[in-house]
């Protein structure tokens, strides 16, 4: 097979594999609806050629292999003429496990939550202490600079994601990523527009176990009970690490410094240059990974104290008016939670904003309409705006985000609902005092709501 065509070819993951194909001697072409830098340049300087739109006629006759992103769907013009064509159809995942992951050791994070994180923490570990690792992660790391890349090391790092894989494949992604170990950050209901309930969900990361080999590991949180159901009767090694003195790896000794958060794990000492308890717990899981890979205690410790975060985990995008914007990804009423408690050790004397887009599959619906209430309640200023493309979730399976502000209100919390972006930074701009932190949080661009803030208070 020499000729491969990719469809949706500017994701990230999906251009970095096109990218990394094509490196390897293979003809790489490729489509997409959005052709924008930097991956569409990214994508013509490796001599990938790209056609704008899904049309039929874009798959080029000597196509042999077509790959299908997670994002298509049926009735795209092109899988459509994949699949009259009778062409040979794969997943990003397949092509992954057949052409990246097969005979490597493969370090798969998976869990709800602190994902992206943990493997960047790893990736960063391995690599300052020598090794040049593969990694695909789904966000920025800021020591490695870009979200995915292939080398020829024996490691490769993966964020593990348990969405589904393909239109023609339902399994979750992880599945296919061959792993040596595993970690379970944590397990708790999301994905509702795959997932009808958690039990499924904890069938899925019990499938991930299944298939570490004996000679792995798998570490999963001792401290979450659905993560330590699923873990009951892997056929692999499992250790549990946690706080609870039952773990087979205990955190212990957490000092919360201004710049620094010390901590000791299974009576080692170590620092970070992050705050928040999770930050502490992802740190923990990635130490135990590069340990069972062989890496020193002396060399994590220098890997993990020059780690430089992750581009959209409470990041400062700038400072105006004495008021402090944060950018941070957390959509899931726990990530939420645990996002406020992190900022408030980093900016104890700051009041804190936060105004949280519900624009996940998930946070449309009202499955989490109290969960949220309660987590939006812990900032000092809260903003809701309208539920983002609302015909996506049926009116009775909607957020509703009046009863969301009137519930954050009756907490004591003050609590606005704004209609539009623009409303959102009048409000702000109006109602922010000096010193004050807004932490804008969403899994999407949320309109460019940072610089708009920041021009504006400036």
């Amino acid at each position: 097979m020499q000729h491969i065509h990719f469809i949706g070819i500017c994701g990230t993951a999906m251009g970095s594999v096109a990218a990394a194909m094509h490196a390897k001697g293979f003809t790489v072409t490729g489509s997409d609806e959005n052709v924008y830098p930097p991956m569409s340049t990214f994508l013509e300087d490796q001599g990938v050629e790209i056609f704008p739109g899904f049309k039929a006629e874009n798959i080029p006759a000597t196509a042999e292999v077509i790959v299908v992103g997670n994002a298509v769907s049926r009735g795209n013009a092109e899988a459509e003429a994949a699949l009259d064509r009778k062409l040979l159809y794969v997943s990003l995942p397949e092509v992954l496990k057949e052409h990246f992951l097969r005979g490597r050791r493969n370090l798969v994070v998976s869990g709800t939550h602190g994902k992206t994180t943990t493997s960047s923490m790893l990736a960063w570990m391995l690599k300052s202490a020598g090794v040049d690792p593969s990694h695909m992660i789904g966000g920025i790391p800021g020591n490695l600079g870009k979200g995915a890349a292939f080398t020829d090391s024996e490691f490769v790092v993966l964020e593990g994601d348990e969405y589904d894989t393909a239109f023609f494949d339902k399994r979750s992604k992880f599945l296919h990523y061959l792993p040596e170990v595993v970690v379970v950050n944590n397990i708790e209901f999301d994905h509702a527009d795959i997932y009808d309930s958690l039990d499924e969900i904890k069938l899925t990361f019990k499938r991930l176990l299944n298939i570490v080999p004996r000679n792995g590991i798998a570490f999963v949180n001792g401290d979450c009970p659905n993560s330590m159901d699923v873990a009951q009767g892997a056929p692999a090694p499992v250790k549990t690490v946690g706080l609870g003195g039952d773990c087979d790896l205990q955190i212990t000794n957490i000092v919360y410094g201004v710049e620094i958060t010390s901590f000791d794990l299974d009576g080692e000492n170590y620092e970070l240059p992050m705050a928040g308890e999770f930050n502490v717990r992802n740190a923990a899981m990635a130490i135990c990974s590069a340990k069972f890979s062989g890496f020193s205690s002396d060399e994590i410790r220098a890997g993990l104290l020059s780690f430089e975060g992750v581009a959209r985990r409470q990041e400062v995008r700038g400072i105006a008016g004495g008021v402090r914007v944060i950018d941070d990804f957390a959509h899931h009423p726990t990530a939420i939670g645990l996002a406020i408690d992190s900022l408030r050790q980093q900016y104890p004397d700051s009041r804190m904003w936060v105004i949280f887009e519900p624009r996940s599959n998930t946070t449309r619906r009202n499955i989490f309409q109290d969960e949220l209430a309660a987590s939006l309640s812990k900032a000092d200023l809260a903003v809701v705006p309208a539920v983002p493309d609302p015909e996506k979730v049926a009116e009775e399976d909607r957020l509703d985000p009046g009863k969301l502000v009137a519930d954050v209100k009756a907490s004591g919390t003050s609590c606005w609902y704004c209609e539009t972006v623009g409303d959102i930074v009048e409000l702000v701009a109006k109602e922010s005092q000096e010193g004050d932190t807004v932490a804008v949080l969403s899994n999407g661009g949320f309109g460019g709501i940072h610089q708009k803030l920041l021009d504006r208070l400036g």
